[in-house]
């Protein structure tokens, strides 16, 4: 494999990365129309006999539409989490310029992967998430390090292909 055909497959992955980043969290600035959708797409309201996750998706939205009426500042919270996804996704612009002088970024990104496992566990049983959405979120960690650490492996092969030109 050539220089350019790592430097290529890195950059595509980090692009993914960063795309998904960028797309789960403005998914955070409109959370109530979003569960207004998807309820009603899916049939679900509160006068209806609803499964587990119909449930919980039904007590979300409601819960999210009487917070945005007595409290719509409480929503601000969802904007800062929204305004960082997209922060931490433009971190990645370093090393998809320069993949082995920013492998720090990639070792940080595995690192804040690991680090949503006990998060969604721990947080999600305060929360009193149902478990099937922990799991859910639990994926998340585990789904994003599969591009970055392909991206460390290729950054590897880079570093080899550079200390044999030295």
């Amino acid at each position: 494999m050539s220089r350019f055909d790592e430097l290529r497959k890195i950059r595509c992955l980090l692009a993914i990365f960063m795309a998904a980043l960028v797309i789960s969290g403005a998914t955070a600035f409109a959370i109530e129309t979003e569960l207004t959708t998807l309820c009603s797409v899916f049939g679900i309201d509160s006068d209806a006999e609803n499964t587990s996750i119909a449930h919980f998706l039904q007590s979300t939205k409601e819960s999210f539409t009487e917070m945005n009426q007595k409290a719509p500042q409480i929503a601000y919270g969802y904007d800062w989490l929204a305004f960082a996804h997209i922060v931490i996704a433009l971190l990645f612009i370093g090393p998809y310029r320069d993949p082995i002088g920013n492998k720090w970024v990639i070792q940080w990104g595995l690192i804040a992967c690991a680090a949503i496992l006990p998060l969604a566990l721990i947080c999600g049983i305060i929360r009193q998430i149902p478990p099937y959405w922990r799991l859910i979120d639990c994926s998340f960690g585990i789904i994003g390090a599969i591009p970055l650490l392909l991206c460390l492996k290729y950054i590897k092969a880079l570093e080899n292909r550079h200390k044999g030109n030295e």
